[in-house]
């Protein structure tokens, strides 16, 4: 793990505007961040990325937003009241809180990563039967105790017991707070796409298969937050219920397996840097799960998962509200409930992934840059574009290539410092394209366009630099 490289991208991360510490006047509230001028651009090409791919190119995938705030019979019958804990552990020597389960999933790659390839597979047999014990607590403390795990920040080994705490947020409603007043902030946005599966139904002519998404806020007391915006107690989720016929479930599931993954590498991901996790214990409503990990510089993190819901949630839903889920599917002349496939990114996570992969440092005749190489499709800024010098007619030319470009692309015009200096700060802002105007340009040789990653330059006539830059970013 580089935590060096972490504290960089972090320290970068707010001396450009793409994430700032929430509250940050106020002394910060921990584990939850505000998104700057970058941050909210790049934050927003994902999910318009996201919302393309799934729902637009799809003809069988419907939208909605539902409301953070719902019905608190809605989290009893998803068994997020009963069970929606983490296992948790303190480390006495550091006063730190950890998970139980991850701690042990650490010391497992650990043991790979040195060739105890045994000893590492016996101790994940272990881990297994631990995750399904009647006590499950107890038999991660037992582990955890049994392979010596020590603290990871202060390499101590005196341990709580394993204990479970429920994540989620209550507050009330109405002006007076009672028994019958409190609800849920809620801890995921599957629910919503949910319970709004018959109106969905009704109203968009789909039939089975058929999928709903959705891109919302989600609420968790996170005990352990921490890891900058990789776990916060805010924060947004990009999800996909893909409904469909009973038996044809572990289809629908590969099927999204492979459309996932390949999303990721399309936004400029390498597959070196992925991997699967599958669940040793799959949450109470699934009969399959898998995650899509990245290798961040804190080590493998899940940034998706890929869930097989069975029919737990529309069942469930059905008995605690008493409106039925079952559809009468015509192709088979069958009547019964949905199963559902899962899709769902942590859209801060995959922020975070990208940030890290994009960031890199060089060098330039013998100076130093600092680059966000992101892919163009989602860099904040598209085209940086540049007068030469403050005079001449260069600025006049460049201000109306800019409103030409800014039609269509999120752009930036500087005219202020050396044209190196502009180059360095675009590159730091992870733009792909920089755009020059100087004596030649007015002469009638066309403007100068700087590639990021190469810093090949090319000379485009004035009036292609619209089509240039169009089919760089669509294309690239």
């Amino acid at each position: 793990m580089s935590s060096k490289r972490f504290d960089e991208i972090t320290a970068l991360c707010k001396r450009r505007g793409f994430v700032f510490q929430s509250s940050e006047i106020y002394g910060g509230l921990g584990a939850t961040y505000d998104y700057g001028p970058l941050g909210v651009e790049l934050k927003r090409n994902v999910q318009e990325r996201w919302w393309h791919d799934m729902v637009y190119a799809n003809d069988n995938i419907e939208g909605v937003d539902a409301a953070i705030l719902m019905h608190p019979r809605v989290w009893k019958a998803s068994g997020h009241v009963d069970a929606f804990h983490d296992p948790l552990i303190d480390d006495k020597a550091s006063k730190r809180r950890y998970r139980a389960d991850q701690l042990i999933e650490q010391h497992i790659d650990r043991l790979r990563a040195k060739g105890k390839t045994q000893r590492a597979d016996a101790v994940h047999e272990q881990f297994t039967q631990a995750l399904n014990a009647d006590d499950m607590p107890k038999a991660l403390h037992a582990l955890i105790l049994a392979e010596e795990i020590r603290g990871p920040d202060s390499g101590a080994f005196d341990w709580t017991d394993v204990r479970q705490f429920n994540m989620m947020f209550e507050t009330k409603v109405g002006a007076l707070a009672g028994e019958d007043s409190s609800i849920f902030l809620r801890p995921e946005t599957a629910q919503g796409i949910f319970v709004n599966f018959q109106n969905v139904l009704a109203t968009s002519r789909v039939q089975i298969p058929f999928g709903i998404a959705q891109i919302g806020k989600a609420f968790r007391n996170e005990i352990v937050a921490r890891q900058f915006i990789f776990r916060m107690r805010e924060f947004e989720q990009m999800e996909m219920q893909y409904f469909v016929q009973p038996g044809t479930q572990a289809e629908a599931y590969e099927l999204w397996r492979s459309r996932r993954w390949d999303w990721h590498v399309q936004n400029g991901i390498p597959e070196s840097k992925l991997r699967w996790h599958v669940h040793e214990k799959p949450a109470h409503y699934a009969d399959a799960a898998v995650d899509i990990q990245y290798e961040f510089p804190i080590g493998w993190q899940e940034v998706e998962g890929i869930h097989s819901r069975t029919d737990y949630d529309l069942r469930r839903h059905q008995e605690y509200s008493g409106k039925k889920m079952q559809i009468f599917h015509q192709p088979s002349g069958s009547r019964f409930i949905p199963f559902v496939v899962e899709t769902s990114v942590g859209l801060d996570r995959t922020v975070l992934m990208l940030l890290c992969e994009a960031y890199r440092k060089d060098e330039i005749e013998g100076q130093s840059r600092t680059v966000m190489s992101f892919a163009p499709s989602i860099a904040p800024i598209k085209v940086g574009i540049f007068p030469l010098l403050r005079k001449d007619g260069m600025p006049e030319r460049a201000r109306t290539i800019t409103a030409d470009l800014r039609r269509e692309w999120n752009v930036f015009y500087d005219e202020k410092g050396s044209i190196g200096k502009r180059y360095r700060r675009m590159d730091e802002a992870g733009t792909p394209l920089c755009i020059t105007i100087d004596s030649e340009t007015l002469g009638g040789a066309g403007v100068t366009i700087r590639n990021r990653d190469t810093l090949e330059q090319v000379r485009v006539a004035d009036d292609q630099v619209s089509a240039f830059v169009s089919e760089f970013v669509r294309g690239a």
